[in-house]
């Protein structure tokens, strides 16, 4: 029996749209799964964010004593601060400006501070609970006494109201980060200490106040609670001017060379597939080879900030010329063809009409270039700085760490209870830099697309 046409063109749309809706069911099913796959992304993200602001943020307030302050003459005795006399050389103003520093690091200052805390109890404090009573407060709180006499010797014989911070152990048990019913043995606190920061803090004695300790010191380990992150950012800073200076014009030039001016040839083929496979070399590798060159050959300074920025400079550069040359490809061959019909040489075609377009795509490769190198721990750690450095770094020569190396330096401390929320709000302050850095990256993009 024949088949009509109309027959078979039925039979042939009805099977288009059987293929049809079998395709949509499809792409419906992917679009559902690419969308399930974002949500999941973003709220792993956005959990593993939460998790870190629940740790850290309270971090940024820190158990800080208000006590009042007597610089008692009997304890600080001292002549008056030295000034220079006139006539006197220069050598023998600092001679007695040293010995009167000297003399003024000798002064009982613990004992001005045990005074303080016990007027504050309102109590008197046996001898053989010094013990317990010094416990209350952190001892790099005497030398910060010591400095701010110094700096001002008329507060002999006054009494000023001062803030001092608590100690680690009395912070944990202040904030509840610490089982209080824990027997004594498994406390880290006597329980005359505990039972005195009790009574201070019910009294307002012992409040929590944002710690710029945490911004303004450098680490300690002799003082936990006066640990902070001066030192290793400046080291970060330090290490990120180097590569700022070092890596970008590397890598823009080289891209730019490499784009528009280099011949198509084996060589210029072999160097862009080494350029691809150093960008995906592990971070590590490029500390190895910058602690044979930098450290073993050269003899450059170890832990210091610009064999850090030499390191992320070969680590960061990769990154930076991929980018632009992305940028420059980007650009329609007709503005070159334009620009070289009006007469314009090849150079003139680059730097006077390709590069101004790229620009925006350059500045973002080369920021979030830098913002990766800010992160990198691994490299670092096998040039040395993850040695303890407790001053603030002058040069790019001193030694010094970095953020990343002092978050991991603060989680392996023993002090799990105090340093646990101390490394969360230090990710904090590198996350807050780097999304910074990102932020700065858009905001040129932006402009500079607007301008052009």
């Amino acid at each position: 029996m024949s088949i009509s046409i109309e027959q078979r063109r039925q039979h042939r749309l009805m099977t288009i749209e059987k293929s049809l809706a079998k395709r949509h069911r499809k792409e419906n099913v992917f679009r559902r799964l690419g969308l399930m796959a974002v949500i999941t992304g973003m709220t792993l993200v956005a959990i593993l964010f939460a998790s870190i602001l629940m740790r850290g943020v309270p971090a940024f307030w820190q158990a800080t004593f208000y006590v009042d302050v007597y610089f008692d003459p009997e304890v600080i005795e001292l002549e008056p601060k030295p000034e220079r006399e006139s006539g006197e050389s220069q050598f023998a103003f600092d001679e007695r400006y040293t010995q009167w520093m000297t003399r003024a690091g000798l002064v009982n200052w613990q004992a001005i501070i045990d005074r303080a805390v016990e007027d504050a109890l309102g109590e008197e404090v046996e001898p053989r609970q010094l013990r317990d009573l010094r416990a209350l407060v952190t001892s790099g709180e005497r030398y910060a006494l010591r400095d701010r006499f110094v700096e001002d010797p008329s507060l002999l014989g006054q009494t000023v109201e001062l803030k001092m911070l608590a100690s680690a152990n009395v912070d944990v048990w202040i904030k509840g980060n610490i089982d209080r019913d824990l027997p004594d043995a498994r406390q880290q606190l006597s329980a005359q200490t505990r039972a005195w920061a009790d009574q201070l803090d019910e009294q307002g004695v012992i409040r929590n106040s944002f710690s710029t300790s945490l911004f303004l010191n450098t680490d300690s380990r002799s003082s936990l609670a006066s640990a902070g992150l001066a030192g290793a950012f400046m080291g970060s800073l330090f290490m990120m001017m180097v590569v700022i200076a070092l890596s970008v014009p590397l890598g823009v030039s080289s891209a730019i060379y490499l784009e528009e001016f280099a011949p198509k040839n084996r060589l210029t083929d072999l160097i862009e597939i080494n350029i691809n496979n150093l960008a995906a070399v592990p971070s590590i590798v490029f500390g190895l080879l910058g602690a044979s060159i930098f450290i073993g050959y050269l003899r450059l300074p170890l832990s210091a900030p610009l064999v850090g920025g030499l390191v992320l400079t070969l680590m960061t550069l990769p990154t930076i010329i991929i980018a632009t040359r992305a940028s420059l490809r980007s650009i329609p061959p007709s503005i070159r063809q334009a620009a070289l019909g009006i007469g314009a040489s090849r150079v003139q075609t680059v730097f006077h009409h390709v590069l101004p377009l790229a620009l925006p795509g350059i500045l973002t490769g080369s920021i979030l270039g830098v913002a990766q190198a800010l992160g990198e721990t691994a490299p670092l750690l096998l040039i040395g700085m993850n040695a303890f450095v407790a001053n603030v770094p002058g040069t790019p020569l001193d030694q010094s760490t970095a953020l990343p190396v002092q978050i991991y330096l603060w989680q392996g401390n023993e002090l799990r209870n105090f340093f646990e929320a101390r490394t969360s709000a230090a990710i904090i302050v590198l996350l807050g830099l780097m999304l910074s850095l990102n932020a700065l990256a858009i905001w040129l993009r932006k402009k500079f697309e607007t301008r052009w």
